[in-house]
C-alpha cells in the first residue's frame, strides 16, 4: 500500500509543527484555473508496503541508455577511417563538463560555504528529539543508531541499559547504512538489510541472536523480506533494477533455500509484505496499472502460494486480513478509485468482493491499518487530508479532519513585505500518480526565513486527487501537466508572489520531463532552474526496449514503438527534442557518475545541446548587454540516484542555493 499510517500521522503532526503562526510561517492553499486550449528511508513498520518501488524513494525512476551509434568519417586521401566510438564521445563530454565546472564553480564556493553551515545549524536544531524509530517486540525493543542495532527491555531503554546486536563496520561493510530490520517472531533471528551509497543493491544479514549473536547466512541483491516462521525468511532478489524472484530460506538443522515464484513478464514488479496480524505473507506483482497477489498461510510456510485474484487489465489491489477475511483495496469497479472491499480467504475471487466503502467523489483512499475490531482510512477529499475509521463492531464511520494539501500550496514568512519582490521557488513532479515530496527539510526553512517564497504545484499526473488525476496527466494526457505547470506559475504572479525575473522552478528525476518541457515552451516565465538527475529524454529512451525499466513504463508514457500517434506526441515534449535557438532560463543540474537510472551520457547530451542553443540565440540577437544564462552540470562522483550521504547531500543542496541565490537576489 501507498503509505504507513505512522508515516501519515508524523506527517501530519510535521506540517502543524512548521506551518504555526508562532513560527511566522504561512501556508496559503490555491487554485489555478485552467483554460481549455491555452494551456534515506529507514522502513521500520511491522510490515513492508506494498510498492513497485524501493522504499524510500519518491518515484520509478528512469534508466536512460549509454549506447548510442558510433560514426565512421572516411578521410579524403582513403588512408584511414576515424571512428567516434560510444566510449570515447562519453569521455569527451565528461571531460568538458568537468572542465567547465572546474572554472567557474570558484564563484559559488564562498556563498555555498555559508548555505552549508547555516543548514547544519538548522539540521540540529529542528532534528527529531525522540532519536531513531524503535521497534517494539513482546517486552523487547530493537533501534539502530550510528550503524548500530541494539537491543533493550521496553521499560529500561531510557535508562540506558542497552544490549549492541549489530555493528555495519564490525561486518566489515563500512561505506552501508541500515536499510530495513525485521525480527523473527520467538525473536531468534534478526534479519538487516545494508545499503551502500553508491549502489542500488543492498545485501541481507540474518543474524543468530542470543548472549553472543552471531552471522548465519548474507544474501545479496536482496529488495524485501519477511519471516514468514521463526525460522523460514521468504525474500525477493534484486537484479538490473528488476525484482521478479522470490525465495524461501530455512534455519532449522537442515537449512535449505528454493525458489518460490517467478515474474514472467517484464512489466511487473514483485515484492512481498505481511499482513498486520501474520496470519498470510502476500507477493505482490505490481505494474504500473495493473498487480496481482499469491498468499503463503504463515502456518503452513511450505505450502504453494494461492493466487487471491488472477491480474486483470487495468485493476490494481492490495490486500489485508481480519477473522478469515481478506480487505481488499482495490481500484476495482467504477468509479475507477481506490475503495475498501472484502472477501472470505477460501472464496477470493473478484466475483466473491463485496464493497465495505467508497469514498466520496474527487476523494483519493491513500491507505489503511487494520485492528482486531476496526481500521482506519488515510483519504485526501478536493485536498483536505482526513481519517476515517471503522469499527467491525457498531459498524459506523467516523471522520476525523486534518490538515489541507490543495493544487497549489504556498509557504511563506509572514512578515514578508512587497511579496512580488521576493525570489519564488516552485516545484513540480507530476508523474506516476505520486504525490509531490513537501516533506520538511532544513534548506526549506532557510530560504523561508530569508524571505523566499516555496509554491509546490499539485499538477496532473501526481496523485493529489486520486487515480483519475495521475490517469489525465500520464500517456497521450501528459501535456495536462505541463498546461498545469503554466497556469500556476502565471497565477501566482497574478496574486503577487514574486514575479518572472525571480521566479526559478526545482524538480528531480521524471519532474525534469515538466520543467525541461516549461523550459522550451515558456522560458520567459522563470529567470533559473534547478534539475536534479533528471530524465529529459523521454523518446529516446522509450524507443529502447533492451533497457530494464523501458517496457514496464509504457504505462505511464506510451509505446512509441508500436505507435506512430505516440511517437509524435512523445516528441512534442519531450526536453532533449524541443531544445531551440531561443532565450533559456539558467540551468543548474546535479547528475551522478554512478547513477544505475540515468546514466551520465543521457545528461551530458542535454546539456551540451541546451548551452549550444542558448549560444546561437545570443550570438543571433547581438544586443549590447545581451544576458547569456549560465548552463551548468554539476557531476558526482559519489551518490546515487536513491541515496547520498548526508555530507555529499548538504554540499549538493548548498551549491543548488549558492546558484539560486546568485541568480534570483544578484537581479
Amino acid at each position: 500500500m501507498c503509505w504507513t499510517a505512522k508515516s501519515f500521522i508524523r506527517g501530519l503532526n510535521f506540517s502543524v509543527k512548521y506551518c504555526s503562526k508562532d513560527n511566522h510561517l504561512q501556508t496559503i492553499c490555491l487554485y489555478s484555473k485552467l483554460k481549455p486550449k491555452k494551456c534515506h528511508i529507514l522502513d521500520w513498520s511491522g510490515s513492508t508496503r506494498n510498492s513497485t518501488v524501493p522504499p524510500g524513494s519518491i518515484l520509478p525512476w528512469r534508466f536512460f541508455s549509454c549506447k548510442q551509434e558510433g560514426t565512421e568519417i572516411p578521410c579524403k586521401r582513403k588512408k584511414i577511417a576515424s571512428i567516434t566510438t560510444p566510449e570515447l564521445l562519453y569521455k569527451d563530454l565528461l571531460k568538458s563538463e568537468q572542465k567547465n565546472w572546474n572554472e567557474i564553480s570558484g564563484r559559488y564556493k564562498a556563498m555555498a560555504e555559508r548555505i552549508k553551515k547555516k543548514i547544519e545549524e538548522l539540521h540540529n536544531e529542528y532534528t527529531l528529539s525522540s532519536g531513531s524509530p524503535r521497534i517494539k517486540v513482546g517486552e523487547s525493543v530493537y533501534f539502530e543508531e550510528n550503524g548500530c542495532i541494539f537491543l533493550s527491555k521496553a521499560d529500561a531503554v531510557d535508562e540506558g541499559k542497552v544490549h549492541i546486536l549489530f555493528s555495519v563496520e564490525d561486518l566489515g561493510f563500512y561505506d552501508a547504512f541500515i536499510q530495513r530490520i525485521r525480527i523473527s517472531p520467538d525473536q531468534r533471528y534478526m534479519a538487516t538489510s545494508l545499503k551502500s551509497e553508491n549502489s542500488e543493491e543492498a545485501t541481507c544479514v540474518v543474524m543468530k541472536l542470543g548472549d553472543f549473536p552471531v552471522v548465519e547466512k548474507v544474501i545479496p541483491n536482496v529488495f524485501s523480506f519477511e519471516w514468514v516462521t521463526n525460522d523460514v525468511l521468504y525474500y525477493t532478489s534484486q537484479k538490473n533494477l528488476k525484482c521478479q524472484n522470490v525465495f524461501m530460506t530455512t534455519f532449522t538443522k537442515q537449512k535449505h533455500t528454493e525458489l518460490v515464484y517467478t515474474e514472467q513478464d517484464a512489466r511487473f514488479f514483485v515484492d512481498i509484505y505481511c499482513t498486520k496480524d501474520r496470519r498470510f505473507l502476500t507477493i505482490n506483482s505490481n505494474s504500473k496499472t495493473t498487480s496481482e497477489v499469491w498468499l503463503v498461510d504463515c502456518r503452513h510456510p511450505f505450502k504453494l502460494p494461492v493466487l487471491v485474484q488472477a491480474r486483470t487489465k487495468g485493476v490494481i489491489y492490495h490486500i489485508e486480513h481480519r477473522n478469515d477475511e481478506l480487505y481488499i483495496l482495490t481500484t476495482y469497479g467504477e468509479p475507477a478509485e481506490y475503495k475498501l472491499m472484502k472477501a472470505p480467504v477460501g472464496s477470493s475471487g473478484m466475483e466473491n468482493w463485496q464493497l465495505v466503502y467508497a469514498p466520496e467523489e474527487k476523494s483519493k483512499l491513500i491507505d489503511l491499518e487494520m485492528f482486531s475490531d476496526h481500521c482506519i482510512l488515510f483519504l485526501q477529499n478536493a485536498g483536505h487530508l482526513y481519517l476515517n475509521v471503522i469499527s467491525f463492531v457498531s459498524h459506523s464511520v467516523h471522520s476525523i479532519q486534518d490538515e489541507t494539501l490543495v493544487p497549489i500550496t504556498v509557504f511563506h514568512n509572514m512578515n514578508s513585505k512587497e511579496l512580488h519582490r521576493k525570489p519564488l521557488l516552485v516545484h513540480v513532479y507530476g508523474a506516476y500518480g505520486i504525490d509531490l515530496n513537501m516533506s520538511f527539510k532544513e534548506e526549506k526553512l532557510l530560504l523561508i526565513e530569508e524571505g523566499w517564497i516555496l509554491a509546490y504545484c499539485h499538477v496532473r499526473g501526481g496523485g493529489e486527487l486520486g487515480h483519475s488525476w495521475h490517469k489525465d496527466g500520464c500517456q497521450h494526457n501528459k501535456l495536462k501537466g505541463l498546461h498545469d505547470l503554466k497556469a500556476c506559475i502565471m497565477l501566482l504572479h497574478e496574486l503577487g508572489f514574486s514575479q518572472p525575473k525571480y521566479t526559478a522552478l526545482a524538480a528531480a528525476s521524471a519532474g525534469g520531463v515538466l520543467a525541461g518541457a516549461l523550459c522550451n515552451s515558456d522560458p520567459e516565465l522563470i529567470r533559473a532552474m534547478v534539475l536534479q538527475a533528471p530524465f529529459v529524454d523521454v523518446l529516446n529512451t522509450m524507443m529502447k526496449t533492451h533497457l530494464p525499466l523501458t517496457i514496464e513504463e509504457q504505462e505511464e508514457w506510451g509505446n512509441p514503438l508500436l505507435d506512430e500517434k505516440c511517437m509524435k506526441y512523445i516528441k512534442s515534449y519531450c526536453p532533449y527534442h524541443n531544445i531551440k535557438p531561443q532565450y533559456y532560463p539558467s540551468v543548474f543540474i546535479t547528475a551522478y557518475e554512478n547513477d544505475q537510472r540515468i546514466p551520465l551520457t543521457g545528461v551530458l547530451r542535454y546539456v551540451q545541446k541546451l548551452r549550444k542553443a542558448a549560444l546561437d540565440h545570443a550570438g543571433r540577437t547581438k544586443k549590447k548587454g545581451n544576458w547569456i544564462p549560465n548552463i551548468i552540470l554539476d557531476i558526482q562522483a559519489n551518490g546515487s540516484h536513491c541515496d547520498s550521504s548526508w555530507e555529499d547531500s548538504l554540499n549538493e543542496v548548498a551549491r543548488q542555493l549558492a546558484f539560486l541565490k546568485k541568480e534570483l537576489e544578484d537581479v
